[in-house]
């Protein structure tokens, strides 16, 4: 689980685009905080310090702390939007988290024990059908990744979502049992079971 964190922030008392672009050339990034039955509010944070836990990692799943003018409230980042040249962040909104809520997240996937994998030793390719995860969390105990173990897999193998390890209070969104990733074989070995396939068919 990633390690919460706290931003400062004041409240903007102007809104729309010619007070966002005033905040931004202060070195402010414009935010809004909503959810939690309560009417948004407008924020500017540092430019620097959300640009550094952007690029962090696990922005969007860690919950934060957020000193508006002295008032604390607990958060999840929930969206963000980027300069369409520069990269550079222009805005975030953030959901405000209630104790004991659950959260709707994506978690990355983190794939171990490739080395263990016959499919993979074999040549296999993984063949990843699901970069991240759909789940309901526990606000407090967002994990950072959800770990597949490939140990055993051979070509033509899956991994389906009921064989991986959630930790506890992860439920996925999706009510099926999906696939995950695959260990699919090698362009050479289908190429050359293609060639064995059109010689059989030629001499039938």
């Amino acid at each position: 689980m990633s390690t919460s964190y706290e931003l400062t922030a004041s409240v903007r008392n102007r809104v729309g685009k010619g007070a966002a672009r005033a905040s931004r050339r202060e070195g402010k990034i414009p935010a809004v905080i909503y959810g939690n039955k309560q009417a948004p509010l407008s924020i500017e944070l540092s430019h620097k310090d959300v640009y550094l836990k952007l690029h962090a990692g696990g922005f969007l799943t860690t919950v934060a702390t957020i000193n508006v003018d002295g008032e604390k409230i607990r958060v999840i980042p929930r969206d963000y939007a980027l300069h369409p040249v520069t990269d550079q962040p222009i805005h975030v909104d953030f959901l405000r988290v209630s104790a004991g809520s659950t959260l709707h997240v994506e978690i990355p996937v983190q794939f171990i024990n490739e080395d263990k994998s016959p499919g993979l030793k074999r040549g296999g390719v993984l063949n990843i059908v699901r970069h991240e995860i759909e789940v309901t969390a526990p606000a407090d105990a967002i994990p950072d990744h959800i770990v597949v173990d490939l140990s055993g897999l051979d070509i033509n193998d899956s991994v389906h979502i009921s064989a991986v390890t959630l930790p506890e209070g992860v439920k996925p969104v999706i009510d099926r049992d999906f696939t995950v990733a695959t260990i699919a074989a090698p362009a050479a070995l289908t190429s050359a079971e293609q060639a064995e396939a059109d010689a059989a068919a030629a001499k039938a």
